[in-house]
């Protein structure tokens, strides 16, 4: 074998959502950042187009992210239907978070390869984000909040109008206990033929 594949599994099968509000106070150094962002983009791509594009908020940064989704989500939202958690989460998750990274795809602009093949590559990239943060003992949190597929989401991260936000990824030092989990057996979820 190339790799210790009982660490592989290990590592697999430790990844947890750790939210925001279960992150401490310390703060992950760039370089951590920087290694993430490196092992995702190792992640499967159709035709090689390497489609993930990240736009990085730390420190004050994270302030604008919170003040953009706090601010969309009014104007967005019918008045009758915004929920004071929800807002809630939008200003404050950013700003509890050491870094937010908005994970992106930029669609090709001959669009040889079908959009959701495009999706699929940048949601593998996040998983090894995912696991790179498991591998360094931080919690990661792939948050999806509906005012990400907006145009105006797309202006603020300076993306063209083909392109989308696939998400907001949370990044902190947990301040909880590495949460347990468990998954159905193959039996389940798999069919021999």
């Amino acid at each position: 074998m190339r790799f210790n594949l009982s660490e592989i599994n290990e590592l697999i099968r430790e990844r947890r959502t750790i939210y925001p509000e279960q992150f401490s106070e310390r703060q992950v150094h760039r370089e951590q950042v920087e290694v993430i962002l490196n092992n995702a983009q190792w992640a499967p791509t159709h035709g090689n187009t390497q489609p993930w594009r990240f736009k990085v908020f730390m420190e004050e940064s994270r302030e604008l992210l919170s003040d953009f989704l706090g601010k969309t989500y009014l104007e967005k939202v019918p008045k009758e239907d915004q929920v004071d958690t929800k807002l809630a989460k939008l200003l404050q998750r950013p700003l509890k978070s050491s870094v937010a990274i908005a994970v992106c795809m930029e669609r090709q602009k001959e669009e040889r390869i079908l959009e959701i093949e495009e999706i699929e590559a940048v949601a593998c990239a996040i998983q090894n984000m995912h696991l790179t943060c498991t591998a360094y003992g931080l919690g990661g949190f792939w948050s999806t909040p509906k005012l990400i597929y907006t145009e105006e989401m797309n202006e603020f991260l300076g993306l063209s109008e083909k392109d989308k936000c696939l998400g907001i990824f949370y990044i902190g030092y947990p301040a909880i206990k590495w949460p347990k989990a468990h998954r159905k057996p193959i039996e389940y979820t798999t069919e021999w033929k």
